[in-house]
Order: structure tokens, then C-alpha cells, then sequence
């Protein structure tokens, strides 16, 4: 067992304090400080601290396939850790945006190889063969927009923000209230001629001004967010397709699972994600990068989803709590120690077999295991290999610990 060390991404839409305060380093930082990867992806691999110096996860897994991963994890995955833990911090709204299914991610890489596109290249859709499910918790309040909405709740929306120039897409729901209707709409609005979205976003843009002067409580949120983005990106389709999708505020420790094929754009806030281990991103607007809107198109799921359905499940076994989520590649849960079990050595559920990344984000606990034991305070991580579960926590103040394993 090691302490890990995250590797900081700079985004433009990232924070120059959320991510520098949660690991106790000096704020505002130089750049916008966006993702901190606690994994083994090649783009970017966390460090391990040994006795040696600093040793990348990546090459500890390389050396050692079996005792990091154990045989169980091996023979589904190979010699790669299946799941990425990530810590995420929005000051602005993240590109509009999807991920493959397997297949499709395994087509699109291996035809992107193909036509001799450089994984790194900036048009480069696919840059490993894996899909992308992914589960977000939020650390703090957290803003999104995920999900189609049930076309029979968007048909209220835009009829709320009075747009005479919405009206006649308006009609494509009214007569198909169902994923063709989705996608019919969202296609007109996402292939349109720029000159056709220099007419409608201003003008949803203004029906939205008087949606809010209005006072109104009802699409409040909605229309403040369609002014946001219309503020950030000018013109842009996705400000038309922001009022398709669900409009979701998450207290802390409240979470969405995004499957395949959602379409979704984070707001605002910091939450830490589990996701596979892959990098494959989809975009369709509300973004400097690249964006491929024929691709988007044709991995996204344009099913209807109520905020509940995105929301997972969620089931307490003593003190953790567990995310339940159908991916296999990964599972996460909160440790929670506090009341009655402070001041003493207790034994964390130990139905995990495979590795675990452990994450402080409340508190300070001795997380104690065969290979020895390490001191978590706010912000800092530790890898626990295979060979050396199952572990104990002993705390002394009330502590919070993000547990990523395998999933079942």
C-alpha cells in the first residue's frame, strides 16, 4: 500500500483554487486546474510514493500484473486496472458531449487507426478502444445537464420561454412526444446553418431574459442556464440542445450514473468521478475542440430519462455507503466513519478482491493493510494492490473516504 499522488489536467473551464485547496496547495494556481487522475491511463498515470522515490502506477502494474491486480482481475481485464478515479472542478460549463459503447469504441478506434490519425491528434475522436460509463458524486453543489427530458416536459419548457421562432420545432415533439421526436429536433438544431442559429439562439436567448424577469420559478433554472451558455459560446447549436436535456443540481454526495450514448455537459462544481479507463470523448457544441457532430449522432441514445432514472441506487452496508451502477469495469462507495466508531481500529467491508483506490475528501484516518499502513488527510490518496487487503481504518474525527474498485 502507497500514498498516490494525482496528476493535475489544465483545462480552460477548470478552477485555479477548488482543486489546489482539496490537496492543500498554494491558491490560485498559475493555470485552471480542471482533473486530477488517481488511475493508470497512459495519458496521464498517478505516482505511487515508495521508499524508491516516485513510481508511476502504470509501470507498477506493468512489473507486477498479478500481485497489483490479483488473478480475478486479470482474467477479465488483462493486465490493465479496468477504472480511472478522478477529481473534477468546473468553474465553466464543460463541452456538450457523449461516450461509446464498447463496440462502437472499438470500431471507431481501430478505424481512426486506419486513416493514420495520430492518437494525440485534436481530431482524433477515439483514443483508446473502450467505453466510457462513468458516475459522478458531487464533493460540493454540483451543475449539470444530463439526459434527454421527457419530450412531454420540453414541449412546457419552450412553450414557457414565448419564442414565436420555436414553434415550428416545437410541432416536431407535439406529433412524434418520443426519442424520434428527440432526435429529429436535436438534429435540426445541431446541423443547422450558422446563419439559421444567428436568428434562433438570440432569440431563445431573449425569451429567456423574460423568463427570468418574469420571475418565474418553475424553468428558472433552465433559462438562467440557456443565458449562461449563450453568453460563453455565441451562435453555438448547443445552447438550442441545453433545453432538451435535464437540468440537475446535486447536493453533496448525491450522484448521476451516464451510461453510454447520454448526452450531457457539466455547469458547475466539484465532484469525483469513477469511470472505465478510457479517454473516449463525443462532442457536439460549446467547445473550442474538435467536434464531430455525424459521430455524435451516431452513438447517442436518444431515450427519454427522468432525473430519477439517472440518479443510481444507492444501499448502506455499516459504514459504507455504495453507488450502485451496472458497469463492471468499476464500483465505488463512501467510507464514513464517525459517531460510535471513532477512536478505534474498525474493519472496512471486505467483499473487494481486486485493487483499491482510496480517497480522502473529509477528515484524516490510518488506513492499515498487509504491506503496512498510510496516514489519508483531505486530498490525498492511496493505492491499495491486491495482495495486501483487506484493510482497516482507525479516525479520530469524522472522516470520509471515496473507495473505486472493480466491479462485480
Amino acid at each position: 500500500m502507497n500514498l498516490l499522488r494525482g496528476a493535475v489536467r489544465t483545462y480552460a473551464w477548470g478552477s485555479r483554487t477548488a482543486i489546489a485547496d482539496f490537496t492543500g496547495r498554494p491558491s490560485p494556481t498559475a493555470h485552471p486546474e480542471a482533473e486530477l487522475w488517481f488511475g493508470a491511463h497512459p495519458g496521464d498515470p498517478a505516482w505511487l510514493e515508495t521508499e524508491d522515490g516516485e513510481r508511476s502506477l502504470l509501470e507498477t502494474l506493468r512489473n507486477d500484473p498479478e500481485g497489483q491486480l490479483g488473478p480475478a482481475v486479470r482474467g477479465r481485464f488483462g493486465d490493465t486496472l479496468p477504472f480511472l478515479l478522478k477529481v473534477l472542478a468546473a468553474d465553466e460549463p464543460l463541452s456538450l458531449q457523449a461516450h461509446p459503447s464498447a463496440q462502437q469504441a472499438a470500431e471507431g478506434f481501430a478505424r481512426e487507426d486506419k486513416l493514420g490519425i495520430p492518437v494525440s491528434a485534436p481530431n482524433r475522436n477515439y483514443r483508446d478502444p473502450s467505453h466510457k460509463p462513468e458516475i459522478l458524486i458531487a464533493v460540493g453543489q454540483f451543475e449539470a445537464l444530463a439526459g434527454f427530458r421527457p419530450a412531454e416536459r420540453t414541449i412546457e419548457l419552450i412553450r414557457a420561454l414565448a419564442v414565436t421562432d420555436l414553434d415550428p420545432y416545437v410541432g416536431l415533439l407535439v406529433g412524434q412526444p418520443d426519442a424520434d421526436g428527440l432526435r429529429a429536433l436535436f438534429t435540426t438544431w445541431i446541423t443547422a446553418p450558422q446563419p439559421d442559429l444567428d436568428v434562433l439562439v438570440p432569440a431563445v436567448i431573449e425569451g429567456a431574459i423574460h423568463y427570468v424577469r418574469s420571475r418565474k420559478k418553475e424553468f428558472a433554472a433552465e433559462a438562467k442556464t440557456v443565458l449562461e451558455l449563450g453568453e460563453r459560446y455565441p451562435g453555438d447549436a448547443g445552447v438550442l440542445a441545453s433545453l432538451l436535456l435535464n437540468r440537475i443540481t446535486l447536493q453533496p454526495g448525491e450522484a448521476i450514473y451516464l451510461p453510454a450514448g447520454n448526452l450531457h455537459a457539466y455547469l458547475h462544481g466539484v465532484g469525483v468521478e469513477v469511470m472505465a479507463n478510457s479517454d473516449n470523448v463525443l462532442r457536439g457544441g460549446l467547445t473550442p475542440k474538435h467536434v464531430d457532430v455525424p459521430e455524435l449522432l451516431r452513438v447517442l441514445d436518444f431515450t427519454p430519462a427522468s432525473e430519477d432514472l439517472i440518479r443510481p441506487t444507492v444501499t448502506e452496508d455499516g459504514i459504507e455507503l455504495v453507488y450502485n451502477t451496472p458497469a463492471p469495469e468499476f464500483a465505488v462507495s463512501e467510507l464514513r466513519i464517525d459517531g460510535e466508531h471513532l477512536g478505534h481500529e474498525i474493519d472496512a467491508p471486505s467483499r473487494h478482491d481486486g485493487p483499491q483506490i482510496l480517497l480522502c475528501t473529509t477528515g484524516s484516518t490510518v488506513v492499515h493493510a498487509k504491506g503496512g499502513n498510510v496516514t489519508l488527510n483531505r486530498g490525498s490518496a492511496a493505492w491499495v494492490a491486491a495482495d495486501e487487503g483487506p484493510i482497516r481504518l482507525a479516525a479520530d474525527s469524522p472522516t470520509r473516504l471515496f473507495r473505486a474498485t472493480v466491479g462485480i
